[in-house]
């Protein structure tokens, strides 16, 4: 008797099957609802005709006798045959014939069909299924409700190494350790009672025969149900992707390094994120030693082996192995230790399994450093363009498994990349070095003595932007003791840009020992920028960001006999003054063009400065921050410079601290200057007529002003120098005279007259009558010159107040 299957799906099962049933002569006697449904015969229409009559055509004739005789021999029958519908078509039914007897021993033929195309579908899942068992390279595991195995697939067999049949009745997650083995519990659970699908869940799981190797399933779980809905179990698909996880990871670290390393040039910053990138994806602890060549950024000789410093360490717990090093700190290896032979040999080093002793290769003997349970290490030598320049360590604790070639092919790779990112820091860091000693070399290396005023500098290089700037500041003694502060800012940056700061900063020299009035300096700085531009054009040197195209500057005079302050801009900030009652103001100062437009005017504004007046000249830097606006940085600077009376180097790091950022983004240059004046009763001032006696009469103003000084000792020569300028006056220039006498830090003497006719130094004949004034004040003084104004000129000698040694 045919045994029908419950399935939905089965061609064959009882809901689903045609049936028949033929006497020994093949006559029909039985005929189902289905069998009509598939050939449109009603029973009436079938029952009792021979089934050859009414079912086989002439051409299927040959093949259903051949079938019936085959049935008869065997006592049954399952194949393939061709039927005629009630409309003359052919329906294709695979057909299963079985021979049983009635009382009295009549044999009849129970005939059971379906369509050919529902069985071969049937037919073909069924081989699926099948082979999920047999030959699927994919695990198959079912669960059943109480979580014990019921079957596994021969994938499971060869994944776990266990027979297939050895795990039926075993408990769900047997075979790995405890805590994986609880997880997969877990998920079995989850999804039976949810019911809810587990597709290519990734799995980690270790094997209780092999607890020190790690692997990697793809899971994918759901729940079986009988056409009832009752629950049957779980069936999960796992595959073992382990090979292909560690593919993808090594790659995925590829691309983590490229962008995580090197993102600056800074030496320790790319060690850093060598060592960060490392844990926990390839190693447990990971540290990086570089020589200290590299640190300083010098350049390395070709077999150099030497102290290492440590700048790059990360590590999963709070410890590293061994001993801790600080950042920075020097760490000595063991001439044995596998760091020493990668700094030595420049080959990297494989431990997959650490001996016991293996402190004691690191050169730390009788050091106390846990171990962390450390049982495996690669070394690998950090080298670019043929030069070794340090050494990577990586190490394994908390991860089972020992480090393999391909970790330590890996560890190369990203070794090589963070070599040559480190090579151009170090590089970097050398030419940065040496443009930052030029610049310093073209600063002023610290205030000049000078009387007019007291000063407090500060100069801030930037930290986020590559190169250097053309900030600068000077203070510049004057005569007659007089005083230029000078602030200015060239536009782009680098070595250009620091070069041509320093060209500046000599010409803003030159000039003002020239004594110019303000505008007219920066008149001739204006026309010296345009000779930079033209000449770097003309030599086709026009890098990006480094190409001369101006500058800006801020020159300002101040005199405090008159406490007068001459000031002119060419497109800088404003000077901000703070009154000695605390009240700050911008000064509306002309702003002028930048420096290199040309063919544009300056204009210079004069002002009286009360003494204790703070004078605070900067650069963009101080006030442009990005995320700072200029109007709301300069009201930050006025409330940092609201107390005159403090000390000047605490005012001026009071306004740092309050506009400066951590890591400035552009150059800043701070001059704070605070006022002084001289004592009326150190300046003598008198107006002498342009005739032959006024040389007499300056000789006794002259003798009674240093005697009243306690100056006798420089009346001699101060009477000399006084007559001869004076004499000069009234033979050349014409007009009065104004003689005037200050006692400083020097004994200054000044002539001034309504006259531009320059004086001129030369040296006279035997049998000149003249031209020895000059030459006499030239050698009796320290210095001298002359300076002009609009109302003439002013020639000045200084000397000093000691009396020179017998």
């Amino acid at each position: 008797m045919t045994e029908f299957s419950e399935s939905h799906d089965d061609p064959f099962a009882l809901h689903r099957v045609a049936l028949a049933a033929l006497d020994d002569r093949g006559v029909v006697v039985g005929w189902n609802r289905r069998a009509q449904e598939l050939l449109g015969y009603p029973d009436t229409a079938v029952i009792g005709r021979p089934a050859f009559e009414v079912f086989v055509g002439p051409q299927e004739l040959p093949a259903a006798r051949e079938a019936a005789a085959k049935c008869r021999r065997a006592g049954g029958w399952f194949g393939v045959l061709k039927v005629r519908h009630r409309e003359g078509r052919l329906v294709e039914l695979g057909l299963r014939a079985h021979a049983f007897s009635r009382e009295g021993q009549v044999r009849e033929w129970f005939l059971a069909g379906a369509l050919a195309a529902d069985l071969l579908e049937w037919q073909r899942d069924r081989a699926v299924l099948d082979g999920l068992y047999r030959q699927c390279p994919i695990g198959l595991v079912v669960h059943g409700t109480d979580l014990r195995l019921l079957r596994v697939n021969r994938a499971i067999e060869r994944f776990s190494g266990v027979p297939a049949a050895g795990f039926e009745g075993l408990p769900s997650g047997h075979m790995l350790i405890p805590a994986d083995a609880r997880e997969a519990v877990d998920r079995v659970r989850q999804v039976m009672e949810t019911g809810k699908p587990l597709v290519y869940s990734e799995q980690f799981v270790r094997l209780e025969q092999d607890p020190g190797r790690e692997r990697v399933a793809l899971v994918s779980s759901f729940r079986m149900e009988d056409p009832a809905g009752r629950i049957l179990g779980v069936a999960e698909m796992i595959e073992d992707i382990t090979d292909r996880h560690r593919a993808q990871r090594r790659l995925a670290l590829l691309d983590q390094a490229g962008s995580r390393i090197g993102t600056t040039l800074d030496v320790a910053e790319t060690a850093r994120e060598l060592a960060e990138v490392m844990v926990p994806h390839l190693a447990d602890h990971a540290s990086v030693d570089l020589l200290q060549p590299v640190t300083r950024g010098e350049e390395l000789a070709p077999a150099l082996a030497g102290p290492v410093v440590r700048l790059g360490a990360s590590s999963v717990g709070a410890q590293q192995p061994g001993p801790p090093h600080p950042h920075g700190a020097p760490v000595e290896f063991a001439p044995d230790s596998p760091q020493a032979r990668c700094l030595a040999e420049g080959r990297p080093v494989l431990e997959p399994v650490l001996p016991p002793d293996w402190l004691s290769m690191e050169g730390h003997q009788g050091a106390h450093a846990p171990d962390l349970g450390v049982h495996s290490l690669i070394g690998v030598p950090l080298a670019a363009r043929g030069m070794v320049l340090g050494v990577m360590t990586l190490w394994r604790s908390r991860r089972p498994e020992p480090f393999e070639a391909d970790d330590l092919t890996l560890a190369q790779e990203l070794a090589s990349r963070a070599a040559v990112a480190i090579d151009n820091a170090r590089r970097f860091t050398q030419q940065q070095q040496t443009a930052f000693t030029l610049q310093s070399s073209l600063l002023p290396r610290g205030v000049p003595d000078q009387s007019a005023v007291e000063v407090a500098l500060r100069y801030l290089p930037a930290s986020g932007a590559p190169g250097l700037g053309g900030d600068w500041f000077d203070v510049i003694p004057l005569s007659g003791a007089r005083v230029a502060l000078v602030v200015g800012d060239v536009v782009g940056r680098g070595i250009h840009a620091a070069a041509t700061m320093g060209r500046l900063r000599t010409a803003v020299h030159t000039l003002a020992s020239l004594d110019l009035e303000a505008d007219e300096v920066l008149s001739r700085l204006d026309d010296l920028v345009l000779l930079l531009a033209a000449e770097q054009e003309a030599a086709g040197e026009r890098p990006v960001g480094e190409q001369v195209v101006g500058a800006t500057c801020l020159y300002a005079v101040y005199d405090p006999v008159s406490r007068l302050c001459s000031m002119a801009r060419a497109g800088h900030p404003p000077p901000v003054v703070t009154a000695p009652d605390g009240q700050v103001t911008p000064l509306d100062l002309p702003a002028g063009p930048p420096l290199g437009l040309g063919g544009l005017p300056f204009e210079a504004r004069e002002m009286e400065l009360a003494e204790g007046s703070l004078l605070c000249l900067y650069t963009n830097g101080l006030i442009g921050e990005r995320h700072i606006d200029a109007d709301v940085g300069l009201t930050r600077l006025c409330a940092a410079l609201t107390r005159p009376a403090d000390a000047l180097e605490r005012t001026c790091q009071a306004v740092v601290d309050s506009l400066v950022p951590s890591r400035p983004s552009d150059d800043v240059a701070l001059l704070i200057a605070r006022t002084r004046m001289l004592p009326p009763d150190d300046v003598a001032s008198w107006q002498l007529a342009s005739e032959p006696a006024s040389a007499a009469r300056a000789r006794a103003l002259v003798s009674a002003k240093l005697t009243e000084w306690g100056l006798e000792h420089l009346a001699f020569t101060t009477e000399l120098i006084a007559s001869e300028l004076v004499t000069n006056v009234y033979r050349y220039a014409g007009g009065p005279a104004t003689l005037r006498l200050i006692r400083e830090r020097t004994l200054v003497c000044e002539v001034s007259d309504t006259s531009h006719t320059s004086p001129h130094l030369r040296r006279a004949r035997t049998t000149d009558e003249g031209g020895r004034g000059l030459f006499l004040v030239a050698q009796m003084t320290e210095r001298w010159g002359t300076r002009y104004s609009r109302e003439g000129k002013t020639v000045w000698t200084e000397q000093p107040l000691t009396a020179p040694p017998a």
